[in-house]
């Protein structure tokens, strides 16, 4: 295989890789809180042929003698877009909007007898019951606890109402009695382009001391004294669904442009080869 079929074939694996983002922001467009993943690409390295032995305008010539020759491109990493998206009202008490970019609630995953701490913007919150319906626990849609600053948030059964106030507390009502459930635990990404998404809309951190960086550097709380989200609403997806069609026929007709690369050189080889 030469040269330019081997650049074209690396480069048609990377654009797939593209195109598999691309297609998971468009299927995403209409889930609440997701966030725009943007793939980003590099060249590979490059090979300089010194072909020339006495090159043309060699005198006071500042780039190198011969050709550079590169290997193709690959995709260099794949960033979240944490900007806000579309507030939509829906009015129901436990649904909640972040207001500012960056932020984002914190939530507790256990698998595989393994627990962390993952961060999503997704505010759809429920009431599970639990200690035998005695007490029930603020969670996400899928059952995963959201922690507030002293851990999950637990409330005691038998209030009457249940709100989210703008600064994250949460307040119910018992009889003529208000009550401070607990504290929406926000936190601020200080580093959002090295989170990794964990599935189910939501996000993790990454291996913090192979990148030389501690928690607080990573993660910074936010002051509980201001109004970070608005209550009776839910943020929706921060897609962009004309710019992802672009990107989509962009990469698609690159992908074809590196498939006609490979036909052709068969091709001329195959002419080469009946050259008598």
């Amino acid at each position: 295989m030469s040269r330019t079929m081997i650049q074209a074939a690396v480069t048609m694996n990377q654009l797939q890789n593209k195109l598999d983002v691309v297609g998971n922001n468009m299927a995403n467009s209409q889930t609440t809180g997701y966030k725009t993943r943007q793939a980003d690409f590099s060249s590979l390295l490059f090979q300089q042929i010194d072909n020339m032995t006495d090159p043309a305008n060699g005198e006071g010539r500042l780039t190198p003698d011969g050709v550079r020759v590169g290997s193709g491109a690959r995709l260099g990493s794949v960033n979240i877009n944490l900007s806000p998206g579309a507030i939509q009202e829906t009015d129901r008490a436990l649904d909640t909007a972040l207001l500012e970019k960056n932020h984002l609630f914190q939530i507790q995953v256990t698998e595989n007898d393994m627990t962390e701490t993952r961060y999503t913007r997704d505010g759809s919150f429920y009431l599970s019951p639990i200690n035998d319906n005695q007490d029930v626990m603020l969670t996400t849609k899928d059952g995963y606890p959201v922690l507030g600053e002293n851990g999950p948030i637990v409330i005691a059964e038998g209030f009457d109402e249940i709100n989210i106030q703008p600064n994250g507390q949460i307040s119910v009502q018992r009889g003529n009695v208000t009550e401070n459930a607990g504290n929406l635990a926000i936190t601020e990404a200080a580093r959002p382009r090295l989170l990794e998404t964990a599935g189910d809309n939501a996000f993790r951190l990454p291996d913090l001391d192979e990148l030389g960086y501690d928690f607080a550097e990573m993660m910074q709380p936010v002051d509980p004294g201001t109004e970070v989200l608005r209550s009776g609403a839910l943020e929706q997806s921060n897609v962009d669904l004309s710019q992802q069609m672009t990107d989509m026929m962009n990469t698609q007709r690159s992908y074809q442009f590196n498939a006609r690369t490979i036909s052709m050189s068969d091709q001329m080889m195959g002419l080469v080869n009946q050259l008598r």
